[in-house]
Parts: C-alpha cells; structure tokens; sequence
C-alpha cells in the first residue's frame, strides 16, 4: 500500500493509497429516536445547544459546559388493550458542569436545563412529559491542573467561573480537551443507507406513523449483508391505547412488515431481504412488544449518552469506529465531538474527490491546538490520488472548527 507521510503545520499527515474497499459483508445497527440511548444522545445534545445560545447571546461566547454523561433511567407501566398508564416516573440524571455565572451575572442553568428536558419529552415522547423525575448533579468544578503555589487563583480555577469572556482560553487559541480521536468514511453502502431510511421511516414523522397511531418510536434495528441477500432483526413497539386486542396487534405487525418490504423492494431491488420483527413475541401467552408511550423507556430500561449510534448515524463493527459520545460536549473544544464530525465530513469530501473508498483518523494530544492534530491518517483506495489535493481538504477541515462550532450551536447539525 503505497504511504505518503507529511508534515503539516505541527501535525502529522499520512496518506494511504490504494487501500483495501470494505468486503461485501456489512452488519449494521440503527436505533431509533425513541430508543433510551437515543433519548439520552438527543437531550443532552439539545442541552448543550440551548446552554451555548444562551451564553453567547447574553455574553457574547460559549462558555464551559459540558452534559455527556446524562442518563435516562426508566420507570415503570401497567400495559392494557385499549389503555394503560405510567406507575412510576423516568428519572433524567443531569450530570454534568456548567458555569453559573460571567462577570457577576447569574445564568439560570437550572432553569434551561429543565425547561428543555421538559419540552424535549413532550415532543418525544408526550405520555411521559407528566411523568419525570429530574434530578440535577450539575457543578463547576475546575479540571484537574489548578496547583496552588500561594496567593495567587490559577487561571484555570476561572474557567468554570470567570470575571469576564477573557478567562476563557479559548478566546485566545482552542486547545484540545482531551487525548481522543475522531473516525469517518464514506461511502455509505446501499445496505447502510436502506438502515438508515427504515428505522427513520419507522420512529420518525413519517407518513406511515402518522397514519398508523399505534406505531411507536422506539426502533432497533440490527442487519446483516452479505451483498445478496439480508437478514434484519427489528423491534417496532406498539403503542396500547390504539391496539385492542392480541388479533389487532398481530394485524398491526404484518403491516409493519408489509412496508418493510415495500420498502426494501424500492431501495434493495433484487435482492433477498428476510425481515424478523419483535422476535421475543409469544402471542400465546400475550408476552408482546406492547408498551403504554411507545418506547421501552416507560418499563425500566435505560439510556446513557454515548451507547447509540455514531455521529453518522450508525453503528458498524466492521467498519472504522471510537467508542466516543459525542452529544453533550462542549462544540469549542471538546474533540470527541468536533474530531468525529470533521472527519466524517473530510471523508465524505475525499470520497467525492477521488470517487473511491475514504477513511479519516483525527488523533489529539491534550492542550494542544485544536486545529493541529497529534496524527492524521487518511485511507483512500483509489490508487490515482493528487496528494497536494488531499493535503488541502485536510487543511480545509483543521480550519474549519470555529465555523463547525457556530453550526453545532445554531442547531445546524444533527448527531447520531
């Protein structure tokens, strides 16, 4: 595999060429957004963002934040034909950091949060919104490094509470919080892609839900591929109150599987696709996937930040993966969310400009620049490459964090 190695500003940069396509094997996982490790990416995703706007709007920057370790805990539901009900509520744990303060001027972080947590499950999930149990673990403890020498308060005990937007190193030159890295390719196969669309189709607003009211939208989705044929597992819960009886709810799963070969037929054709839904099912003894809000969240299961899908969407153990969470963490500076999004951008870019396979490695060394990775690698299997061309998208990508920052904070991304 011919290699080219370069330095490139104090990064380093090696290209890879003519490097082995990914096999026709795929397996592929979706979850969908009414699945608990959704629920829990979403949320604090969407925590973050209306920290950041609130922030900049009243301070004129982001300041320290960070809300990647929430956890959605499940309650408990009594499930009936024709009805049910919550028993016991979802605890949301909000923990995280967030400054409670600029220049003497109190931030209502307790506020937000909950107003946004709230409004969040009545979109989601509104049997639930009447339902929840907040429970508050936010603080503004400095990161480890502020050593005491005498009198003096090390600048970094300021971050989490500073006198003004100068406290924030930021302001000055972004540094990277961690030692992590960021992992894209492209393209998506068309197996990837038929996952995707299914499981949106299936939990997201889409003509087949709003038509079919008992459809909910906790949806999982695990594929196997082997370029002729699929075998798909698949959960679709049903919603109660629209389902009166066991015969009822069997029509119901038939019409889910009905579409899912309706649609497979549109993006797979000619292929052998085999659908099994709700597998655990045991109609005879009424042990079905029939839940009061429609998602598994309102009968003990849980949902932590982090354990869903990747920032592309999905999960894919033979593809290139990290094991990052990147919904919550602050969009300045925090490299398990800006490196994973750039280079699942710089590889759909280097896909487009070589028209073959491309895999990114963005790796970091903690408070160092931002914008100049410890390593790049970059894996392209086409063999005819400019490497000059590829050397600039690279450096577009490292220049592009503040512009990426502004995006994530104006809700012009959507993770995972």
């Amino acid at each position: 595999m011919p290699r080219t190695s370069m330095t490139l500003g104090k990064s380093r940069l090696v290209v890879e060429t003519g490097a082995h396509e990914p096999g026709g094997t795929t397996i592929v996982e979706r979850k969908g957004l009414g699945h608990p490790d959704t629920l829990a990416d979403h949320l604090a995703e969407r925590l973050s963002r209306a920290y950041s706007s609130y922030t900049v709007q009243h301070f004129g920057a982001v300041l320290h934040h960070n809300f990647d370790k929430l956890a959605v805990l499940g309650g408990a539901s009594e499930v009936r034909y024709g009805g049910g009900k919550m028993t016991a509520p979802v605890r949301v744990l909000i923990n995280g950091r967030a400054a409670p303060s600029c220049g003497g001027e109190s931030i209502p972080v307790r506020e937000i949060v909950e107003s946004e947590v709230r409004d969040f499950f009545a979109d989601r999930l509104p049997e639930v919104s009447d339902h929840l149990d907040l429970s508050f673990n936010i603080t503004s403890n400095s990161s480890p490094g502020a050593v005491l020498t005498g009198e003096a308060i090390p600048d970094r005990t300021r971050w989490f509470n500073p006198r003004s937007i100068d406290d924030l190193r930021e302001r000055r030159v972004r540094l990277a919080n961690d030692t992590s890295l960021g992992t894209g390719w492209a393209p998506e196969n068309p197996f990837e892609a038929f996952v995707r669309e299914l499981v949106d189709h299936l939990s997201g607003p889409s003509d087949f839900r709003r038509a079919h009211t008992w459809c909910g939208s906790d949806v999982k989705l695990m594929g196997y591929w082997d370029s002729d044929a699929a075998d798909i597992v698949l959960c679709v819960p049903q919603k109660s109150r629209h389902v009166d009886s066991r015969a009822e709810y069997i029509r119901n799963s038939k019409a889910i599987l009905a579409e899912c070969h309706r649609l497979a037929g549109i993006r797979l054709p000619g292929a052998e696709v085999r659908f099994r839904l709700n597998a655990r099912d045991m109609p005879e003894k009424d042990e079905l996937y029939l839940t009061y809000t429609g998602s598994s969240i309102e009968s003990g299961d849980e949902g932590v930040v982090g354990r869903g899908n990747r920032v592309n969407g999905l999960i894919t153990p033979l593809r290139p993966m990290n094991l990052e969470g990147a919904s919550g963490k602050n969009p300045v500076y925090h490299v398990g969310k800006l490196y994973n999004i750039a280079a699942q951008r710089l590889a759909e870019r280097l896909h487009e400009a070589t028209d073959g396979h491309a895999e990114v490695h963005l790796v970091s060394t903690t408070g160092q620049r931002l914008d100049e990775p410890w390593r790049i690698l970059v894996r392209l299997s086409s063999s005819d490459v400019e490497i000059d061309k590829v050397q600039g998208l690279v450096s577009e990508a490292l220049e592009g964090f503040p512009a990426l920052t502004d995006e994530l904070v104006s809700d012009g991304i959507v993770l995972s």
